[in-house]
C-alpha cells in the first residue's frame, strides 16, 4: 500500500556548552571551536507533499516567527525541494532569536523530511539530493549543519567542520530564557577579543554528569559578556539558575539570551523549573533530558 506522502520530524533545541570564538575571517565571519548538544525540548516539522510550497504556524512562539522572504523554513525547503510543492505545518514551541537555534533546527528537520519523502517515495529525480553538500546547508546558516544531525558534536570553523561525539553522560537541562530576544550581530559587535584559545585539541571522557560540568568550568561562552552589556537581565536569569538545588553549572547558550543549567537527574531539573516559573512568571522555563549520541528521538 502506498505511503501517505507526508513525514514529521523533531526539531530539538541546541545547547552551546561552550562557546570560544577563535578568530575572524577577512569577510566578517566569526571563527568557533564549540561544544554542542541538544535536548528533547523543541520545535515539531510536519512536510506533505503538495501542489505548492506554503508554510503554517502553531504553537505557543508561533507569532514570533518571520514569515518573509527570509523565513529558513522556506528557504530550506525552496533549496532542497526541487520542484516537489510541500506543505509545511511548523508548532513553535522554541522562543525566536533566543541563542537556542531553532530557526535552524527547524530549516535541518525541513530537510531531513526532504530526504525521508524521497527515500520512502522515489522521489530523488525531483529533489535536490544536497544534504551533504556542505556549501548548500551553510548557506541556510552556521547552525544548520550541526542541527542537521542533532547529536551531541564538536562544531569549528564557521559551522561547517562538524565533529561528532561519541558517548555522553545522562544529565538533564532547564532552559530559561526572561522573554528577550537578541540580535547575533549586535552581540558579535560587542566582542572585544576576536582570537581567543580554542578547546583543547582532544576532548575527555566524561563519565558522569558531574564530570562533565567539572571540565566545562574550565571553557567559557566567549559571547557571554557581550550580551550581557546589552542585555543586563541575562545575569539575572544566570544568578537564578545558579541557585536552583542540584545545578551543576549554568551558562549562556549561543548567542542568548537562553540559559541554561545542567542536573543530575529529571526530578531536579524539572523541580529547578518549576521554581524559576513560580519566582518569574513572565519568563520561558522549560525542562528536558540531553539528547544521547545514539538516543532515537526523531519520528
Amino acid at each position: 500500500m502506498m505511503l501517505p506522502l507526508s513525514t514529521t520530524e523533531f526539531a530539538p533545541a541546541k545547547v552551546n556548552l561552550s562557546l570560544h570564538v577563535t578568530g575572524l575571517r577577512d569577510d566578517g565571519y566569526h571563527l568557533l571551536d564549540s561544544l554542542v548538544v541538544f535536548c528533547d525540548v523543541g520545535d515539531h516539522i510536519t512536510a506533505t507533499v503538495a501542489s505548492t510550497t506554503a508554510l503554517t504556524l502553531t504553537g505557543f512562539f508561533a507569532h514570533e516567527v518571520p514569515q518573509g522572504h527570509d523565513n529558513l523554513v522556506m528557504r530550506a525547503a525552496r533549496a532542497f525541494a526541487g520542484d516537489i510543492g510541500l506543505a509545511i505545518a511548523l508548532e513553535k514551541n522554541l522562543p525566536v532569536a533566543s541563542g537556542l537555534g531553532g530557526g535552524s533546527a527547524d530549516a535541518a528537520a525541513v530537510i531531513r523530511a526532504v530526504l525521508r519523502l524521497r527515500r520512502d517515495h522515489d522521489l530523488t529525480a525531483r529533489t535536490r539530493a544536497a544534504a551533504g553538500d556542505t556549501a548548500a546547508v551553510l548557506a541556510l546558516g552556521a547552525d544548520v549543519p550541526v542541527c542537521l544531525g542533532s547529536r551531541p558534536a564538536r562544531m569549528r570553523g564557521i559551522g561547517e567542520t562538524v565533529d561528532r561525539l561519541g558517548a555522553m553522560p545522562d544529565c538533564c537541562i532547564v532552559l530559561v530564557n526572561p522573554g528577550l530576544k537578541l540580535a547575533t550581530p549586535d552581540v558579535f559587535r560587542g566582542l572585544v577579543a576576536k582570537a581567543n584559545g580554542p578547546m583543547p585539541d582532544r576532548l575527555p571522557h566524561w563519565p558522569d554528569a558531574r564530570s562533565l560540568a567539572a571540565w566545562l568550568s574550565t571553557t567559557r561562552n566567549d559571547l557571554e559578556e557581550p550580551a550581557r552589556r546589552v542585555a543586563p537581565v541575562i545575569g539575572d536569569v544566570l544568578g537564578l539558575l545558579r541557585d536552583q538545588p542540584g545545578a551543576l553549572i549554568a551558562r549562556m547558550s549561543g548567542s542568548g539570551a537562553t540559559c541554561f543549567a545542567l542536573f543530575e537527574t529529571r526530578a531536579r531539573a524539572v523541580t529547578a523549573a518549576a521554581a524559576i516559573s513560580r519566582a518569574r512568571p513572565a519568563w520561558w522555563s522549560v525542562a528536558g533530558a540531553v539528547i544521547g549520541a545514539s538516543d532515537d528521538v526523531f519520528s
